[in-house]
């Protein structure tokens, strides 16, 4: 069964080399019919600029050399458009649309350059989706269903020596994550229209909290724990797969048009599902669903022994197949709003945004109880599931970051960081996401209310564009991701995201649901905490025979199935829901004295 095992890996090497270098196999030519705008006179005016310096009908051996003379062209027909502004207007059209805008660029750029691709990706989208999408899944299940000769579990069998998920020391983990951030605030600069002042802010924060957690926190003379194993750093291979998911979504997020490709072999079930073309989105929404249920399968077969672990793993896939992907498709082939129905503010950060009002609003009765739905999951549904549940109801059960988390992050689930000092990061980081999820949301309704876009010198615009830049993309994608095999596997949900922080207060203060330990039965084998993709140190609390209520627990439920002696169990009692999070008091023995501990 091991050959088996080499043959699945070596076609998922074989599917995703052809998805990497498919990128660079069609030829490019630009036509009048290839054109891509949403008026006829930004069309004439991009065809008579391309005709003008040459481009019309050259054929183009890369994307890079087709997309440079593109955005040439753009800037030309711009330049003529804005002359023409100056003096005739076509009767009936707004200057503001009539004027070609830099924020029409990314769009006719992402389009024309997929309609001007012409080989062998561009002839024949199936074939090659067959041998990228479909072949790397059959790898996939070769490579797991092997697995099931297996005594299921985990083993702890050398995980911190592999190289592909023994992680980094904290050294390395430091470097790779300060490049990121000054790389992203960099590029935030000419995101922001080349604008210092929110990357500027953004860094006095980051500043700021770590000045709070060394000094105030005093964890300045604390060495925080490990999270990988032994020193020399080798774990080449979680590097380069770190490499490779930062940068698929560096090209997802701010350069699709070098990925169109990708975009044209998807085009055969986009037209099958939505009846139209495929975009970016349904790209990323498509590779999303498919390794949930890839991996899902994984977690299936090494988790079999374990039903609680068997119905949330079959839960989250269910969830992201139907509600997050199938479900918002169909609802697009008839002509209605797409919509996630398991995505819920602050999470879903532009809900209240007002073109997505208006198109809900504008859609009658649908788009209406697509809007009441949104607001009772947010002010009912969150705090009524998670008293009864936990978090874990949602980030365990249905969330869709959750699922690639428990799925395709679980080899790195033991790569999270236990240390206090990490635990002190986590506080003010996802806490304060939190709040600029909250002050950005009254901005942007202060406007869709009032029609003013300044407050208190702050516009909601730019305020929106900002933490959809370095929120909703950068952390939540880039980082939230590309870090599994560096960080481990819930970066995002741990640190960032907004909706975990509101789930994890109501489960702190109010909620039924806890883990409970039998203390008397532990023997400090450490599984539980090694395994914690949250960074509790669960092992702490088993020891002591108290009961794990820790906000950022999200009830995965993995400690409890790892443990060889049943210490933990996942537990809901109503019975002391108003103290159960008061510090418990213990007698300290020592040979010197005795003391209360409080």
């Amino acid at each position: 069964m091991g050959f088996i095992k080499y043959i699945g890996l070596g076609l998922f090497i074989i599917a995703l080399s052809i998805f990497t270098l498919s990128l660079g196999l069609d030829h490019y030519q630009l036509t009048a019919e290839n054109i891509s705008a949403d008026t006829d006179y930004h069309r004439e005016a991009i065809l008579e600029a391309a005709k003008g310096n040459g481009m019309l009908d050259k054929e183009y051996a890369t994307n890079f050399a087709f997309i440079a003379d593109f955005k040439k062209t753009l800037l030309s027909a711009q330049e003529t458009l804005d002359r023409q502004a100056q003096a005739n207007i076509p009767e009936g059209v707004d200057e503001w649309n009539f004027r070609l805008g830099e924020w029409k660029f990314k769009d006719y750029t992402l389009l024309t350059t997929k309609h001007s691709s012409t080989g062998p990706v561009a002839d024949h989208p199936f074939l090659f989706w067959l041998l990228t999408i479909g072949l790397g899944i059959l790898g996939g299940l070769l490579f797991i269903l092997p697995d099931l000769q297996n005594i299921p579990g985990i083993k702890n069998n050398r995980i911190y020596h592999h190289t592909m998920t023994r992680g980094l020391k904290l050294g390395w983990r430091g470097v790779f994550l300060v490049t990121v951030i000054v790389g992203l605030l960099s590029y935030g600069v000419f995101y922001m229209g080349k604008s210092l002042f929110y990357p500027a802010l953004t860094l006095l924060v980051v500043g700021l909290i770590t000045g709070l957690v060394f000094f105030y926190e005093r964890s300045i003379n604390n060495t925080p724990a490990r999270s990988a194993g032994p020193e020399n750093w080798t774990a080449w291979l979680g590097i380069f797969t770190g490499i490779y998911l930062i940068g698929f979504y560096l090209l997802l997020y701010w350069a699709p048009e070098y990925i169109t490709s990708w975009i044209v072999l998807s085009d055969p079930l986009s037209y099958l599902l939505n009846g139209g073309e495929a975009s970016r989105w349904f790209v990323y929404g498509m590779l999303y669903t498919v390794i949930v249920l890839t991996m899902g399968l994984r977690m299936l077969v090494k988790y079999r022994h374990n039903m609680y672990q068997v119905v949330r793993t079959t839960s989250v896939m269910f969830f992201q197949t139907a509600f997050a992907f199938l479900i918002p498709e169909i609802l697009i082939r008839l002509n209605q709003p797409y919509f996630d129905f398991k995505n819920i503010w602050p999470l879903d950060y532009d809900f209240f945004f007002k073109n997505e009002l208006n198109i809900l609003i504008d859609n009658g009765g649908i788009g209406i109880f697509m809007l009441v739905w949104g607001i009772l999951l947010i002010i009912v549904g969150v705090p009524l599931f998670t008293y009864f549940f936990g978090k874990r109801w949602y980030c365990s059960w249905v969330c869709g970051c959750g699922g690639l988390a428990e799925t395709l992050g679980d080899p790195y689930r033991q790569l999270s960081d236990k240390s206090l000092r990490a635990w002190k990061f986590e506080r003010w980081i996802i806490h304060g996401v939190l709040v600029f999820a909250v002050v950005m949301t009254i901005l942007v309704l202060y406007t869709y209310f009032t029609g003013s876009y300044t407050v208190l010198g702050f516009n909601s615009d730019t305020v929106r564009t900002w933490y959809g830049f370095i929120i909703g993309s950068a952390f939540a994608g880039v980082v939230g991701t590309g870090f599994y095999p560096l960080m481990g596997n819930r970066v995002w949900c741990r640190f960032g995201c907004p909706l975990a922080a509101y789930l994890g207060l109501v489960q702190r203060f109010k909620s039924r649901f806890r883990i409970t330990t039998n203390g008397g039965q532990c023997i400090s084998c450490g599984n539980c905490s090694t395994y914690c993709e949250m960074g509790i140190d669960v092992r702490h609390y088993a020891q002591r025979g108290q009961d794990v209520v820790r906000s950022s627990c999200v009830g995965c439920g993995i400690c409890a199935a790892v443990c060889p002696r049943g210490v933990l169990r996942l537990e809901n009692s109503s019975e002391d829901v108003d103290s159960r999070t008061e510090q418990i008091r213990t007698i300290m023995i020592s040979e010197d004295e005795v003391r209360l501990l409080s």
